[in-house]
């Protein structure tokens, strides 16, 4: 599904901006610095209680926070500064991950206690996650975006490629305590950084929302916008069947290619190799085809991948076959992500990053725990082939539930708005605020009016409104009347301040029905108590 029209026009390069090169850089040291880290402690728990089950939970306990607390740091990220965001979790991070070296150096670590200093470095990471992947759209313009997501996943797997050679070589060295502090060390360069970014402010000058309110617009905004479910159900698609040839690596080294830890790595590397060369490839790829196009042949790359790794019987064949994995597994990860970023204004566009990732991590771990359950009954070559063939059904599917086009679409703020004046003093908190607006449309414009305000009702409920509904007034039948409440004036002011310019054709179509002046009548009504409340 190309869209070529001549030659087109290049992107900008990421790197040509010096603050994201610095953060990129940075954020790179701190990727080596996190696979070291989980180096040492995997190889230390090993010592101190040997057991499988313990030495998973180290894992666990790192991915765990992501899992639980990926919506809530999606609307700190969304309701705070950014950066200070991003440098509280940073010094956080560093301080544990200080407090746990030392603890190993002097040897009061115990399992517990290590499980909970990766606990809390998982949590750092979690709330780490989203405000760095949403302030990407701050530090580079709109259409090196794509490219920078896609750089970000090469930092990654660049570190992945080598930090736990690294770790290891650290650990066999000095001991788990030196792979805690070459990690609490990694975090410097980034906080340094990010103490000297001043980022652009746009004059926002209303107060954060409570995060609990916070969450619930969130969820509210993703659940009202089709674009992002259909982003999101594909995310779940691709990982549950994605996720079969990574989960199953250890035995795919261990029964297929009768291997040991050496012939495990390079499937790892090469693994890897792949994901860095899908991601280069990915910034050349979204300036010649769609997101709906790339995703298709990324994923049946995967599922190709998979497939031929199921019925290869020798190294020289298996490992150009996860080069080949690797490269559609991240070209595709990377391209929900910028399709999911670009889908979000940016009021809420970290908690959007947030229920992508989850929706991509739940099928990931789903997928995961599915497919080494089919391997451990009916084999891993089945289990495999299995993952290829409803990866590919997947693909089919996708054809159904495409992608939206997000390259033209324009989420900035539309700010046509402006606050009004009343005579009953309103304060932020007051509320309910019930507000009615008539429109004058004539008959034979009905019907064009009521499928505009059927939109209109999703855009309204998605900006917070509730409570909505249309009237027709029985004694001048071409007296529409909209309604609609929500909890307080300063979320009033918030609703009309999240329309967008994408909203603006929408708005456009519905004055063009409305026979009278622009705006149309406006009424706004404080709701009162009158058992605790007297007239002003």
């Amino acid at each position: 599904m190309s869209r070529l029209s001549g030659a087109p026009e290049a992107a900008p390069s990421p790197f040509s901006f010096p603050l994201f090169r610095a953060l990129w850089i940075a954020n790179l040291v701190g990727n080596f610095g996190y696979l070291i880290q989980s180096v040492g402690a995997a190889w230390l728990m090993t010592q101190l209680a040997g057991t499988p089950r313990m030495v998973a939970l180290v894992q666990a306990s790192v991915t765990l926070p992501v899992m639980l607390l990926a919506l809530v740091a999606g609307a700190i990220a969304d309701s705070f500064d950014r950066r200070r965001v991003l440098l509280a979790a940073q010094v956080f991070m560093f301080v544990v991950s200080l407090l746990l070296a030392v603890l190993a150096a002097t040897g009061l670590v115990t399992p517990v206690s290590l499980l909970l200093f990766t606990f809390l470095i998982g949590c750092g990471m979690a709330v780490n996650g989203p405000a760095w992947q949403a302030s990407v759209g701050e530090l580079v313009p709109r259409p090196a975006l794509s490219s920078a997501v896609a750089y970000n996943s090469v930092s990654f797997n660049l570190a992945r490629t080598a930090g736990p050679a690294i770790g290891g070589a650290i650990v066999a060295t000095v001991g788990a305590a030196g792979a805690f502090l070459a990690n609490s060390v990694s975090y410097i360069g980034l906080i340094v950084v990010l103490r000297r970014w001043r980022p652009e402010h746009q004059g926002e000058t209303l107060p954060p929302e409570r995060i609990g309110s916070a969450v619930a617009s969130g969820l509210r905004y993703v659940a009202m916008t089709p674009a992002m479910l259909r982003v999101m159900a594909r995310a779940v698609m691709f990982g549950s069947f994605a996720s079969a040839t990574s989960a199953l690596m250890p035995v795919i080294a261990r029964d297929l290619m009768h291997g040991g830890a050496i012939v495990y790595g390079l499937l790892l590397c090469a693994f890897g190799l792949g994901s860095v060369a899908g991601a280069l490839l990915g910034g050349r790829l979204r300036g010649r085809a769609s997101a709906q196009a790339i995703v298709s042949l990324a994923a049946s790359a995967v599922a190709a991948g998979a497939a031929i790794v199921a019925v290869s019987h020798t190294l020289f064949v298996t490992l150009p076959a996860l080069v080949l994995a690797g490269a559609g597994f991240i070209l595709t990860m990377t391209t929900l992500n910028v399709t999911m970023q670009l889908s979000a204004p940016r009021w809420v566009v970290a908690r959007a990053i947030a229920l992508y990732q989850t929706s991509a991590f739940a099928g990931l771990s789903l997928g995961a725990a599915a497919f080494g359950a089919v391997a451990s009954a009916y084999g891993i070559r089945n289990a495999l082939l299995t993952a290829a063939g409803l990866q590919m059904v997947a693909v089919l599917i996708g054809q159904v539930v495409r992608l939206p086009e997000v390259d033209g679409l324009n989420l900035d703020p539309l700010r046509r708005w402006r606050e009004p004046t009343t005579e009953v003093p309103v304060q932020p908190r007051s509320g309910p605020v019930t507000i009615t607006i008539g429109y004058r449309i004539e008959p034979e414009d009905a019907a064009d009016f009521l499928r505009a305000m059927t939109h209109r009702r999703r855009i309204r409920r998605r900006d917070g409104a509730r409570r909505w509904s249309l009237a027709r007034d029985l004694a001048n039948p071409r007296r529409w009347v909209e309604t609609y409440q929500v909890p307080s004036w300063l979320e009033y002011v918030r609703h009309n301040q999240r329309r967008t310019h994408a909203d603006a054709a929408h708005e456009d179509r519905i004055r063009a029905l409305h026979r009278g002046a622009w705006p149309p009548e406006i009424g706004w009504a404080l709701e009162v108590d009158p058992a605790s409340s007297a007239p002003s």
